[in-house]
């Protein structure tokens, strides 16, 4: 059903991890890098064991822009649910993390999950361009949840 390819709006962003003998660091966003609807508005970071998905779920209004750094590595997928997309049905998958530190903006209609596929725990940050539950958590979440469905088109292999 679905069709491997690039996906109109998703940017991955290889990240440069500059190290010495302190450790690293890595420059996760920078606002001039941004168009201005994806700035973000808050931040949350997770940790994900090993073997388990996170998704597939997508949003309405929200953008998305994960950092994947370490520890661990997590097989990205992404899928095109924008009828007006010129790569509407569109699949990418990409392998990120420790290994291959990105960021990923994902926007509204993309469908995307990821799975911690490094054999231990996992970190993941995200910086969304809308608040979660809206001000003051007075909102439904903005999020369409395909993870619980049997029947989901969008599965991870």
């Amino acid at each position: 059903m679905f069709r491997n390819g690039e996906i109109q709006g998703v940017v991955i962003r290889p990240l440069k991890r500059c190290s010495d003998h302190r450790g690293w660091l890595i420059e996760l966003y920078r606002e001039d890098e941004l168009e201005p609807e994806f700035l973000p508005v808050m931040s949350y970071i997770s940790m994900t064991n090993p073997d388990v998905a996170r998704g597939p779920h997508e949003h309405v209004e929200q953008a998305d822009l994960f950092g994947f750094l370490g520890p661990s590595n997590f097989k990205v997928y992404l899928w095109d649910n924008r009828k007006g997309s010129s790569t509407y049905m569109n699949k990418k998958v990409i392998i990120v993390g420790e290994s291959e530190p990105a960021s990923i903006l994902v926007p509204p209609g993309v469908v995307h999950a990821y799975k911690n596929i490094g054999g231990t725990v996992g970190m993941v940050t995200n910086y969304p361009n809308r608040l979660f539950a809206s001000k003051k958590r007075q909102e439904p979440v903005d999020e369409i949840r395909h993870e619980n469905d049997p029947n989901t088109i969008y599965k991870l292999d």
